[in-house]
């Protein structure tokens, strides 16, 4: 490729900058992105320019970053990052350099990069700027760092694990001497906060290859980040519902759900108790009881590990939880499942286990998979029909029962227990005439 398509407002600032003086290329993802043939989610502009010249030539700033060089340019309401180019000093927590001099030269500055394929700048007039053969690896679609791999981690230990997530991303492989130096000095990932380790696990698993989970595992990473799925490798199910083993069988359920945050996270940690529960028989099939239980108990310890929000940690946990509850395939049962699960999360409930199915063996999936098709078309039916399946649906709330009598509080909340089972049980009884009797009954 000769020439990359800029947005007319990325040209602009291209073209603003050099007219005031100042060299300005497009660099890092948004070159790397537009030589894959994607379009760029955003564009990063270098310049030769310094913070305080930057202000000057443009109308609309925000100082973003400017202890870094880096201004916020903002063009009918649209922000773009210009930084000016720079070298790092001494790298002393694996992760920030402990000051930035800012140079005039753009190899200089495309030295600090991280991966050749990102060290790439482009201007319209001048062509790539590629000292490190940035478009050569992406063609051979390899991963490898600028310079030294060994001292890019060390400045950065961070960059190992996007090393892989970029793996993942876009299919590539790892340059030998880079996975190599991965290895070494795998150790220094626990230098970097879990919020980032975090935010990349969450791009590798919503990835078109999450199986690079594995990749971790080669090169060292897995330990460090999650052990209680690195203990999963190798475990066998010798079971005739099984042929994978743990690890495997969950990789291929995390591939088979949409890629959402919590639906991969739920898969990828819906069986990591299985390592802790597993016995054999005297027929030498395997078995896991009580693997739920422990796969919450340790998906709550690594969500808490890893600072997830409380609202998406507890979809994951309450996913899991219900993971393995049998689902029979009438009303009634529905209503019982959809009840105790919530029906916020019902259909949720219902893809978690289609892919599980999934990664099941290949003898029982169709056959499963038609099964809980058949629940779905039949919850459906239920929700028009709208059955009760809360205690906000029923046809009588704590106020109806505190004026035949019932004391506020623990009584009512108990008593509409009782009365949500009923209604589930019998769904057209949930009028209030029938409920009110039943409650006074109840009370007596």
């Amino acid at each position: 490729m000769k020439n990359i398509y800029l947005p007319l407002k990325v040209y602009t600032i291209l073209a603003t900058l050099q007219q005031n003086g100042y060299e300005g290329y497009v660099v890092g993802g948004c070159v790397r992105d537009s030589l894959l043939g994607k379009k760029p989610t955003d564009w990063d502009v270098t310049t030769s320019a310094q913070p305080e010249e930057i202000k000057k030539i443009f109308k609309k700033t925000v100082d973003t970053g400017i202890a870094h060089g880096t201004v916020t340019v903002i063009i009918d309401q649209e922000a773009f990052e210009v930084t000016t180019y720079r070298i790092e000093g001494e790298y002393v927590d694996y992760r920030r350099p402990t000051e930035v001099a800012f140079t005039t030269n753009i190899i200089e500055d495309l030295k600090r990069r991280d991966f050749t394929m990102n060290a790439i700048a482009y201007h319209p007039a001048i062509g790539f700027v590629d000292p490190f053969q940035g478009r050569e690896d992406i063609q051979k679609q390899i991963i490898r760092c600028v310079g030294n791999p060994e001292e890019r981690f060390q400045e950065d230990a961070l960059r190992m694990l996007r090393a892989v997530r970029f793996l993942a991303q876009l299919g590539f492989t790892i340059d030998p001497k880079t996975q190599e130096a991965i290895w070494k000095q795998s150790v220094l990932i626990k230098h970097i906060s879990v919020e980032r380790i975090r935010e990349e696990m969450n791009k590798i698993l919503l990835s078109p290859h999450p199986k690079a989970i594995l990749t971790l595992e080669k090169v060292g990473l897995l330990q460090y980040i999650l052990p209680e799925f690195q203990a999963c490798i190798g475990i066998e199910q010798n079971h005739p519902y099984h042929r994978y083993t743990v690890a495997e069988h969950t990789l291929k359920t995390v591939e088979a759900i949409p890629a959402t945050i919590p639906y991969r996270w739920t898969m990828l940690l819906h069986d990591i108790g299985k390592v802790l529960t597993k016995t054999i028989d005297e027929k030498g099939v395997h078995h896991f009881y009580g693997h739920v239980e422990k796969s919450y108990k340790l998906a709550r310890e690594i969500l808490t590990r890893l600072k997830f929000d409380h609202k998406t940690a507890k979809i994951i946990l309450r996913l899991i939880e219900a993971h393995d509850d049998p689902i029979q395939g009438t009303e009634r049962g529905i209503r019982r499942v959809a009840s105790r699960v919530g029906e916020d999360l019902f259909l949720d409930l219902l893809a978690v286990k289609k892919a599980d199915i999934k990664g099941k063996n290949p003898s029982i999936i169709e056959e499963s998979l038609a099964d809980l098709d058949r629940i779905e078309e039949l919850y459906k039916k239920i929700k028009e029909e709208e059955h009760c399946m809360s205690i906000k649906d029923l046809a009588i709330n704590g106020q109806d029962l505190k004026q035949i009598g019932f004391k506020q509080g623990k009584e009512i909340g108990e008593i509409l227990k009782k009365l949500l089972v009923y209604v589930i049980e019998e769904p057209k009884k949930n009028t209030k005439e029938d409920l009110i009797a039943l409650a006074k009954k109840h009370r007596n």
